[in-house]
């Protein structure tokens, strides 16, 4: 068995590790915050998915600025000083929620300020974790990045739906209470060697992370996977219909079916940290792809609060294999002066498969419902899941991830 707490034993991944949980709970609150007064102000589904769209599109249009900023710059202050920008959206919405001034449009606008703010903190975040402990300890130090986010989307979704339940003021108040604090404890981590670009940015340096990306197939392969699957198959962005209109649970319940994957994950985390994946790896992230989609089905299926709970616990779970995969693959693999960009890029595919998924399970359902919209998701996680294994065989044979790792 492995040592499940080796990243802790090094102060600076503790500060980081609190510090990724702080900002992941506000944020979390905030987003189901938002969602809930959207859709009770307009009772439209459309709105769901143009929340998942403005998120995203951030990081789109700024994904070169990005990512060289995190191989250029301190990761560490862009960071602490995303979070802040966070905080300042929080502000601005609980400013809006109390003076009784709450338009969609308005809304929109600040959450697309919030994913400006993480647009630049994605890469700088995931990139500065490889500097702050040893690569051997790098493995166990992704399952409990992973976990650190994952609790906060059990605590945030939960708080955030029994806070507003009470007072969306209140809600909106904490999360920037939150952002400020963790912003401070980020700029406590003391300043790590980080390997920079150096010298004139060139188109070359700018497209670096696309290059290296499309030159290394297993770790397009992982990432393609995660991409299209969750793309495909998430029915997060309509909780908040299978919440009111569907199992008639109410704020509180939402905030249980937002809450639920993540425990899953959770769950996940202390088997992969106690059993690192030696073998048969890339078998067992295609296996547990297609059982993401399978429990999507499930879940579309399901009237039962209890199976929709018990399924977003799998989905959780499963899907947990894959982001333990592709960061270990990604991060490990990637020289340092380039990790940001890189990063950048991965950001944009994991955008994709959530905001974008968002959007799309939003529009959908506007036009064809809820339930087709999950359902159909699943199958076609399914589906993709079958032609990857196809498409690269060359990750499907992976035994041991840190096999290729460059030393």
């Amino acid at each position: 068995m492995s040592d499940r707490f080796a990243a802790f034993r090094h102060s600076s991944y503790r500060r980081y590790f609190a510090s990724r949980f702080g900002g992941a709970l506000a944020g979390n609150i905030l987003a189901v915050t938002v969602a809930w007064q959207i859709y009770d102000e307009t009772g439209d589904p459309l709105y769901l998915g143009l929340i998942g769209l403005v998120q995203f599109l951030p990081s789109l249009v700024l994904v070169l600025m990005t990512g060289l900023a995190a191989d250029k710059f301190g990761r560490r202050l862009i960071m602490g000083t995303s979070i802040l920008v966070q905080c300042l959206g929080g502000l601005l919405l609980l400013a809006i929620t109390a003076t009784g001034n709450f338009d969609p449009i308005s809304v929109l606008a600040l959450v697309t300020l919030l994913g400006v703010a993480r647009a630049f903190y994605s890469p700088a975040t995931n990139s500065l974790v490889v500097n702050l402990v040893p690569r051997e300890d790098f493995p166990n130090a992704v399952s409990w990045n992973a976990s650190s986010w994952q609790m906060a989307t059990i605590l945030g979704p939960a708080l955030g739906g029994v806070l507003s339940a009470i007072s969306l003021n209140l809600s909106y108040g904490i999360a920037a209470s939150v952002s400020l604090a963790t912003a401070l404890l980020i700029f406590t981590i003391p300043r790590p060697e980080q390997a920079r670009t150096e010298g004139r940015t060139t188109l070359t340096t700018l497209f670096g992370g696309f290059a290296y990306i499309w030159r290394t197939k297993i770790v397009l392969g992982a990432i393609s996977l995660d991409l299209f699957a969750v793309l495909l198959g998430g029915a997060v962005a309509l909780l908040p219909v299978y919440a009111k209109d569907i199992l008639q649970i109410g704020e509180a319940g939402y905030g249980v079916l937002r809450s639920a994957p993540a425990v899953g994950a959770i769950l996940m985390v202390f088997v992969i940290t106690s059993f690192e994946i030696k073998k048969h790896a890339g078998l067992i992230l295609f296996v547990f792809t297609a059982l993401f989609g399978v429990m999507h089905i499930v879940f579309g299926y399901s009237t039962l609060v209890w199976l929709s709970v018990l399924s977003l616990v799998l989905i959780g779970a499963f899907d947990m294999i894959s982001v333990y995969v592709r960061e270990t693959l990604m991060q490990l693999w990637t020289p340092d002066e380039v990790r940001g960009r890189v990063n950048a890029v991965n950001s944009i595919f994991i955008g994709a498969s959530n905001q974008i998924g968002e959007a799309r399970a939003g529009f959908m359902a506007a036009r064809w419902g809820a339930f087709f919209t999950v359902v159909a998701g699943g199958y076609a996680a399914i589906g993709v899941t079958a032609l990857w294994a196809i498409l690269f065989p060359s990750l499907r044979t992976v035994q041991d991830l840190s096999d290729g790792v460059e030393k």
